[in-house]
């Protein structure tokens, strides 16, 4: 994050023995990427974190990846996966539905408080399509709501807490897992980190760990499970799921500072440029990982030029592979394609896409935006994952023509 943050209770100065007032001791955890050489934050705990008392396997699921072929545009129709979610969490509840080397794209719809969890591969985006919930960390607490993206720092220890299920429903993410880390374009921002004036974003959108959270099993010290992804060298995935059990509960931190830790970003926060015409997807961009984008395609005025189109033009990805998350249904490029709330589409490199016929014609007489999504461009080419094979939507790659399709699908 491009500021700094103290929070709670802390020493003056870095690296020295620091007790609380009644004389227990504190221990300091520096959690930073690149190694010592980039951003970071150090916690204060009441307990070692390093102490372990157990591992074992935590199985993933299928994560096995089989490439997009014969090319082809794709539809995922994921809700279709998740019918009955009263018992699943939303970390053990994933399916993975898109990946490569640089990123791996999941869904889950999850109704009961997930286990403490950290992605020792790299950070997670996770985009809030409908629900709500509690996001608790060794950082603090986020209340987290639909249209947020969440972004949670590689190794962080922390665990969802849906929240009014009975009258939002289920907590329903999209899970954009990182291979290293992820930052806000450096294009919104000066060299030294701020958000530059002209920006769509700022700091002041930023909702960020309220805390320390002391909570009352770390005061206890009771043995605690924590379920980690991490790299594995030589398995099928390279990943590999393990449950560490620690001699307390992680969220013991009495305080922090630094400028790593999660926060919260709401795409209604998102202010989009707008112009006489249709301005690129790159201005709605939000995230920068490696190898991958994100974008937030958000309401907006209208373009206001002569016949300006005010669908998508048609366009294709030289270099990219295109990922449509549709958190708010069918857009107008897609009408009648059979998009619909919580459709994923793969619109791969060296394949032209765009809005149906019709849509093109009809888009200078619109007047209502209509173009919401939660977009992923990746540099890589992405492989199809078991719930994207599960909920495939054979009729989509026609949906541009009137023509009945040749065949020769596999």
């Amino acid at each position: 994050m491009p500021y700094y943050r103290a929070v709670g209770q802390y020493p003056a100065k870095r690296h020295v023995a620091f007790s609380l007032d009644d004389g227990t001791p504190c221990f300091e955890e520096f959690i930073g990427e690149e190694g010592f050489s980039s951003t970071g934050s150090l916690l204060y705990h009441r307990h070692v974190p390093s102490a372990l008392v157990g591992s074992r396997d935590w199985d993933l699921g299928d994560q096995t990846l089989v490439p997009n072929t014969p090319l082809l545009p794709r539809h995922f129709r994921v809700p279709d996966a998740f019918d009955d979610v009263r018992r699943a969490d939303a970390v053990r509840g994933r399916r993975l539905v898109l990946g490569n080397a640089d990123v791996r794209i999941s869904y889950v719809a999850a109704e009961v408080d997930s286990p403490l969890y950290s992605n020792g591969v790299g950070d997670e985006i996770v985009f809030v399509e409908s629900g709500a919930a509690v996001l608790e960390s060794i950082f603090g607490r986020i209340e987290v709501r639909q249209g947020d993206n969440v972004v949670i720092p590689r190794v962080t220890i922390h665990r969802w807490l849906p929240v009014d299920v009975d009258t939002l429903g289920p907590l329903r993410l999209l899970c954009v897992e990182a291979s290293g880390h992820v930052t806000p374009p450096d294009k919104h921002r000066s060299r030294y980190g701020q958000f530059l004036e002209g920006s769509p974003m700022t700091e002041r959108d930023f909702r960020v760990p309220q805390g320390p959270l002391l909570a009352d099993e770390a005061i206890a010290g009771e043995d605690t499970d924590v379920y980690v992804k991490h790299r594995a060298p030589g398995t099928p995935s390279g990943l590999h799921g393990s449950v560490v059990t620690y001699d307390h509960h992680p969220f013991d931190v009495v305080g922090w500072d630094g400028q790593l830790y999660p926060y919260a970003f709401n795409y209604r926060d998102f202010a989009p440029v707008v112009g006489a015409y249709l301005q690129p997807p790159p201005t709605y961009q939000v995230f920068s990982g490696s190898g991958f984008v994100v974008c937030n395609f958000v309401p907006r005025p209208l373009e206001f030029g002569p016949d300006a189109i005010k669908v998508p033009y048609y366009h294709s990805n030289v270099d990219s592979d295109e990922v449509m998350f549709y958190f708010a249904g069918e857009t107008a490029a897609r009408k009648g394609s059979g998009i619909r709330t919580g459709s994923i589409s793969l619109h791969p490199a060296a394949y032209t896409h765009g809005p149906r016929r019709q849509a093109y014609l009809d888009s200078p007489g619109l007047s209502e935006p209509n173009e919401m999504a939660f977009m992923v461009d990746t540099f890589a080419p992405l492989a199809v994952g078991e719930a994207g094979r599960a909920t495939d939507d054979p009729s989509y790659p026609w949906s541009w023509s009137d023509k009945p399709h040749a065949g020769g699908r596999q």
